[in-house]
């Protein structure tokens, strides 16, 4: 069995395109429900972000499975037929390809602000949600527990964070220094989060919080000492604001280009909107009324586009290539082991019932001479077994480990499966 990974991201698709695939909570677990229900399909968990939607799955055959699982991404989208430019989007990583994709993922060098440490608590929470919906089984679970460590190892042995850590901050260096500003933020969830705290540590002169259930609203502001008005309040909180973020789970348009005009009535300080939000919270038309900049996840992605410090990047490369090869090479020895069990195990079986037989034939030896002939024929079994089975070990590390173990189990007729000690806590290989 291998890894499949079925995706959509900001490098494959608009934003217009990434809007038809955006989930909520409730359609990433219908999502991860109707892959684990698939045909062939072994584990499943889904990551999901603001400019990203990924299946991954341990499939037991990638042909028919590849092309169920695209078509449930794009029966995501509101068209029937499929929009081709959905379908053109989707991107296809299967086996060591997929482990190196998600390792890439997890270490930031695959996001919108290269280096952004965001994605780690997204790559988390798949692994949790998988957890949680008992789809994620051995292979996922080492897969995404691996990809974690690595992401904490390229922020700790390089500065790839260092231009800017989030999307959050990324879009506010595109805006000018906030310090002194008034501060809005839209919306109470994670990014809001992360948005809270990013103005928080920029010194605005005050922050704010708005948000449809107000007791989110409280405890996030509480923990900055930012105030909090009620989202009826809204168009007075934007009167209020120099800076507004919005990035809200709303599946319509939160802030329209009338409501801000409204609320900037006699106004003269600039205003800047950004919109972290998919689908978008803020309509286009806002950023074209006068005084008015708007940032979104359509402008951010062109204006973001491989930036990060090369230096530090090029090191990020490097860790995560050293541990993709070090992952496959430790799985590839783990996939002939069952293979070396079966083979000790079986040689265990014949040198058991040979001694039974030899020694009921030698019943004039006493217990030393019996134990003598027993440590011989086991002596000899042993040296005999060495060669192949460190062998094909050394081999695991080399692309052709698979198909050595798969002849050794034809050689000496083997089933890995069968053999109990596979499966046994401390079994011996």
């Amino acid at each position: 069995m291998s890894v499949l990974v079925v995706g959509i991201s900001h490098r494959t698709a608009s934003v217009d395109v990434l809007e038809q695939v955006t989930l909520d909570a409730s359609g990433v677990d219908k999502l991860v429900a109707a892959t684990i229900g698939t045909e062939h399909v072994v584990e499943a968990t889904v990551l999901s972000t603001c400019n990203r939607l990924e299946v991954y799955a341990e499939v037991e055959r990638f042909h028919g499975t590849v092309e169920t699982l695209s078509r449930l991404v794009c029966d995501l989208g509101p068209d029937d037929p499929v929009d081709p430019a959905l379908l053109g989007s989707l991107y296809v990583h299967y086996g060591d390809a997929a482990v190196a994709h998600l390792f890439h993922v997890a270490a930031g060098l695959d996001s919108m602000v290269i280096g952004e440490g965001q994605i780690l608590g997204q790559a988390r929470e798949a692994l949790r949600l998988g957890q949680e919906h008992g789809s994620v089984g051995t292979a996922l679970n080492l897969l995404f527990q691996q990809a974690l460590r690595v992401g904490k190892r390229s922020h700790a042995e390089t500065d790839i964070d260092r231009a800017a850590p989030t999307l959050v901050g990324a879009a506010l260096d595109l805006t000018g220094d906030v310090a002194g500003r008034r501060a809005l933020v839209i919306g109470a969830g994670a990014m809001a989060s992360v948005a809270v705290a990013t103005l928080a540590r920029r010194e605005v002169a005050s922050l704010t919080v708005v948000n449809r259930s107000q007791g989110s609203a409280e405890r996030l502001a509480s923990e900055y000492a930012a105030a909090v008005r009620p989202l009826d309040e809204l168009g007075a909180a934007l009167a209020d604001a120099d800076v507004v973020v919005s990035c809200t789970g709303a599946t319509g348009t939160v802030l329209t280009a009338a409501e801000v005009a409204a609320a900037r009535s006699g106004a003269v300080q600039p205003l800047t909107v950004i919109d972290l939000a998919l689908p978008r919270d803020v309509e286009d038309a806002v950023g074209e009324l006068p005084g008015v900049r708007l940032e979104n996840l359509r402008r951010l992605s062109e204006e973001l586009a491989d930036t990060g410090p090369a230096k530090d990047v090029a090191g990020a490369r490097a860790i995560v290539r050293e541990e993709v090869e070090a992952f496959l090479a430790a799985r590839r020895q783990a996939s002939v082991t069952p293979t070396v069990v079966a083979l000790r195990s079986m040689a265990t079986t014949v040198v058991d019932a040979e001694l039974e037989r030899v020694l009921n034939r030698l019943p004039e030896l006493d217990e030393q001479q019996r134990g003598e002939v027993e440590q011989a024929i086991r002596r000899v079994a042993d040296k005999l077994l060495h060669q192949p089975t460190t062998r094909v070990k050394e081999l695991a590390g080399e692309g052709g480990a698979v198909s050595y173990a798969a002849a050794l189990a034809e050689l000496f007729a083997l089933d890995p499966d069968a053999v109990d000690a596979v499966t046994r806590p401390g079994g011996r290989s």
